[in-house]
């Protein structure tokens, strides 16, 4: 964590990361809220369509009639969209994303140049050896003593100054791996968000159509015809209306599991120690 901390860019754009995860928790709070909302209202409109059939006596009218007209005072669960921006959490998870992938092609060309000069460090290093051992040999050709310490002097002496140049492939590494779970996060979120978005836009439009159609209902206090054709469309409408709310809900679970999953990742691959190779 310390490495990665010196970096301020890094350290922005991580803490970026964090930032929009905790504002995706607290949309998808608010859209449990609204869900919750919505079967509660929904039962209204359930106990209308287990009142009314193709023979109702007029007192089953009138209850239907007394539950839709309960149901039409009630607030559109879905008609803020304060509580759910996404296009401004898509925005940002998109400029996160990416930053996350720029970021990371940095870091795996940094890592290929720390590599090849690592491999051409070493090739260099074996004919220092080489030529050192030579000059070893004619230096002192008459001392055993200076034969067997002056490769050994050599090698050592570079193997410590090139210590601290390799240890920072380890680093770059460990950055790295922090970028591409960061970055898949975000993929994953920003598409988790997109999908709601348009679940929630498709599940507001129903109610708002199945409130108006019922006010056009009740308007009509009269005319009996009206109410029974209501109950028949909303009794239509009924199974995809929950299927759309019960999808909506699922992927809401699921993206609170995801946000949960990737940045305990994240942070685990900051706790992680360097390994060097």
């Amino acid at each position: 964590m310390s490495k990665f901390s010196k970096n301020s860019k890094l350290k922005g754009l991580l803490h970026n990361y964090f930032s929009i995860s905790a504002e995706a928790s607290i949309i998808c709070s608010h859209l449990l809220e609204s869900i919750n909302k919505v079967h509660s209202n929904y039962k209204f409109i359930q106990r209308a369509l287990d009142t009314v059939g193709e023979h109702s006596f007029p007192n089953h009218l009138t209850f239907a009639s007394n539950e839709l007209r309960s149901y039409n005072l009630l607030h559109n669960p879905f008609s803020n969209p304060n509580k759910y921006d996404f296009k401004l959490i898509n925005d940002r998870y998109s400029w996160v994303l990416h930053h996350l992938k720029t970021r990371r092609k940095n870091i795996a060309r940094k890592i290929k140049i720390v590599n090849c000069c690592k491999h051409a460090t070493g090739a260099c290093l074996t004919v220092a050896c080489g030529a050192a051992t030579t000059l070893a040999i004619i230096v002192a050709a008459h001392t055993l003593v200076g034969l067997l310490l002056g490769p050994a002097i050599v090698s050592l002496s570079m193997k410590q100054k090139l210590k601290f140049r390799f240890l920072r492939s380890g680093v770059l590494r460990k950055v790295g791996k922090q970028l591409d779970v960061a970055a898949k996060g975000a993929y994953i979120l920003n598409r988790d968000f997109d999908t709601m978005g348009r679940l929630v836009a498709r599940l507001y439009d129903d109610i708002e159509d199945s409130k108006a159609m019922i006010k056009f209902c009740l308007d009509r206090k009269d005319d009996r015809f009206p109410l029974q054709e209501v109950v028949k469309e909303l009794r239509k409408s009924d199974t995809g209306f929950k299927k759309k709310l019960e999808d909506l809900e699922e992927h809401v679970y699921l993206c609170l599991v995801t946000i949960n999953r990737a940045r305990a990742l994240v942070i685990k691959e900051m706790m992680a120690p360097c390994v060097e190779s």
